[in-house]
């Protein structure tokens, strides 16, 4: 069994590994999927398409207020932030409720890129419609 101490100086070594990592995290990316798929419903069943590439930025990253901007052609949009142990999630629930989820993972040392997907969960004149998209992000 752990005396306190022992519990404490754990702690306190995973903290500060945290805030350098953290410290070390790009503020902004540039995100590019070229593979996606989607999947809209209809008549009872769910079918499946091939999704057309996009690409977006994530800017102004605050982990601390865990709070991001999304850029795209289109303007910009508010994002919201969880952190996982080896990946950032940035939430966006768009105006009409409807939710998209993009996770950017650690880098990858060998390609020097972020590997990303990004799933999009909304509706089309009451059809729902899903979307899943494979891809890379590169840090700004």
């Amino acid at each position: 069994m752990y005396g306190r101490p022992a519990v404490a100086l754990l702690v306190s070594m995973l903290l500060s590994g945290a805030a350098a990592r953290a410290a070390e995290e790009p503020k902004a990316f540039a995100c590019t999927f070229t593979t996606g798929i989607s999947f809209s419903y209809e008549k009872g069943q769910f079918a499946t398409e091939k999704a057309s590439a996009l690409s977006f930025g994530v800017a102004a990253i605050d982990l601390g207020a865990q709070t991001a901007e999304l850029k795209t052609r289109g303007g910009t949009g508010h994002l919201r932030v969880a952190q996982a142990v080896n990946a950032t999630h940035f939430l966006e629930v768009v105006t009409e409720g409807y939710l998209n989820v993009t996770t950017i993972y650690d880098k990858d040392e060998g390609k020097g890129t972020y590997p990303a997907v990004h799933s999009r969960h909304f509706s089309v004149m009451g059809q729902p419609i899903v979307a899943q998209y494979q891809g890379y992000c590169e840090g700004k």
